[in-house]
């Protein structure tokens, strides 16, 4: 556990009825406020589009605030000014914050070739804490704020499983699952991702939490070439973590990787990678996503997404996940 006492805000009183939005944080928060505390935790969901008309996603981070608001490509790209003033309104009166604490996304449907990374140059970070792991986010310069908050408890499952194991981690990110299984004991991690800034974003995450990079190696890398190059080296894993994109066009890819057309491949190969007791863990975002268990007649393939759903996600198909081992 960390030497850093957590603080979470207290409710204020004489609450406002007439606000849908602010009477669901308000109560969202109050519920998820007791298992943070417990669990050491200062970044979760407090709204998540649960009422028509706020099509928004609402992140607490340590005090700060990241408002997404979803919208289709035949929407105004911008959310109505009411909407943020609502929003805004709710979150200055529930929690004594400023505005200047809150940070909004816009979370377009975009095209399948097209591609986002970063937006802006502040290069302001900060630290959080899941289940007393540090990570550095930023709210201001990227898309996504450098930790997939949906993959908490899929996180903590790997953590459960990752002492005196190996531990493989493909389409790494910031390495946030790698961390979690080196602080709980992992022998050994490496992770793999193409993204320059990311991989540097991964390597601040381990010493951050006082963990040596000798044991936590990060290659950049394309994960599909990766995994031809690792058979052929000899290398054997215990847990293998393939949380990829659903569709990435990079310069660095000889082609686009779409989720649906390579999964077989990339679990094919990492089948190869594993030790005799080893297992992968597949998760996808993609909601049109088809998972055909007959590619795979050698293994027991159990779906365990109703395990890593956190309490504080309200939309059961955030994502998906499934636990493969070699019988």
């Amino acid at each position: 556990m960390s030497e850093t006492t957590l603080i979470f805000p207290l409710i204020a009183d004489g609450e406002d009825k007439s606000s849908p939005l602010k009477n669901r944080i308000r109560k969202n928060y109050r519920h998820v406020r007791k298992w943070a505390k417990r669990t050491e935790t200062n970044c979760f969901r407090i709204y998540d589009r649960e009422i028509p008309g706020y099509p928004l996603a609402i992140d607490f981070y340590d005090g700060k605030f990241c408002v997404q608001y979803f919208l289709r490509l035949q929407d105004l790209e911008e959310p109505p000014l009411e909407l943020i003033e609502e929003a805004t309104d709710a979150l200055c009166s529930i929690f004594g914050c400023s505005s200047e604490s809150i940070y909004w996304r816009n979370r377009i449907k975009r095209e399948k070739t097209e591609q986002y990374e970063k937006i802006g140059e502040s290069k302001e970070f900060f630290t959080v804490f899941e289940h007393g792991v540090k990570f550095k986010i930023n709210l201001l310069d990227y898309l996504d704020t450098g930790l997939f908050l949906d993959h908490r408890e899929t996180r903590r499952i790997v953590a459960s499983m990752a002492r005196g194991k190996r531990v493989l981690n493909l389409f790494a990110y910031t390495c946030s699952f790698s961390v979690h299984a080196a602080v709980a004991g992992a022998l050994f991690t490496k992770s793999v991702d193409m993204s320059n800034t990311y991989t540097a974003w991964g390597k601040e995450n381990f010493i951050l939490n006082s963990l040596s990079l000798k044991n936590n190696e990060i290659i950049r890398a394309d994960c599909l070439k990766f995994l031809e190059d690792e058979i052929d080296s000899g290398a054997k894993y215990d847990v293998v973590i393939i949380d990829p994109p659903t569709i990435s066009r990079s310069k660095k890819m000889d082609r686009m990787f779409d989720i649906q057309e390579d999964y077989v491949f990339l679990i094919t190969k990492a089948l190869k990678l594993l030790s005799n007791s080893g297992m992968i863990f597949f998760s996808t975002n993609s909601r049109k996503f088809s998972f055909d268990h007959s590619h795979f007649d050698a293994c027991s393939i159990e779906e365990i997404t109703h395990k890593t759903i956190p309490l504080d996600f309200h939309r059961a198909r955030i994502h998906r996940c499934w636990k493969i081992i070699v019988d």
